[in-house]
């Protein structure tokens, strides 16, 4: 995917991600976005032909964001400080309602009925998430930082399970404090 976007295509898809989060997949419509924006559809059609492809740049940009700042984090600084910026990130998202839950958990929820594109692109975002916490646990028990009960892989599956279920969990009872207290008893359990 072109990571180029024009001004009118970066303010679509940063539109189309703030509604995903909030009315997922199939809660939102071209409409929406040209109400939104004081855009005329056939524009909209004309940056994105489709709702797939508008969101699978949506994903794509997501992820894209994701790796630049794992990249970013794993120079040099300690496993648990890049577990903490991980969890803090998504502690303000939460409690400012600038990102109250994962673009890519909401459109995981809709997976059964998502275009094969779009289902690819969500499933991708959960591999590299993946793929970076087992990276970072792997660290922090080479730091001496970190105990694992299982194998780096699987504590990876369980800490993104957490976090995202501690999402859910703030979302659900409407109360940010939660995800914390969720997280916290996650850092407890591996901390050495």
């Amino acid at each position: 995917m072109n990571t180029a976007l024009s001004d009118t295509a970066s303010k679509l898809v940063g539109g189309a991600a703030q509604l995903i989060m909030r009315v997922g997949y199939n809660g939102f419509s071209y409409a929406d976005l040209s109400e939104r924006f004081g855009i005329r559809k056939a524009s909209i059609h004309h940056h994105f032909p489709s709702k797939v492809d508008l969101v699978v740049a949506v994903v794509e940009q997501a992820r894209a964001g994701i790796r630049a700042q794992s990249a970013a984090l794993e120079e040099g600084s300690p496993a648990l400080d890049q577990l903490r910026f991980y969890t803090g990130y998504w502690e303000r998202c939460i409690k400012d309602q600038s990102a109250p839950f994962c673009l890519a958990a909401v459109l995981a929820a809709e997976f059964p009925g998502l275009p094969e594109e779009v289902a690819v692109s969500v499933r991708g975002h959960f591999v590299d998430l993946g793929k970076w916490l087992e990276r970072l646990l792997e660290l922090g028990v080479k730091q001496g930082a970190v105990h694992l009960e299982a194998s780096p892989e699987v504590e990876a599956q369980a800490f993104m399970a957490t976090v995202y279920g501690a999402m859910l969990a703030a979302r659900a009872f409407d109360d940010p404090e939660r995800f914390n207290v969720i997280v916290e008893t996650l850092f407890r359990r591996i901390r050495t």
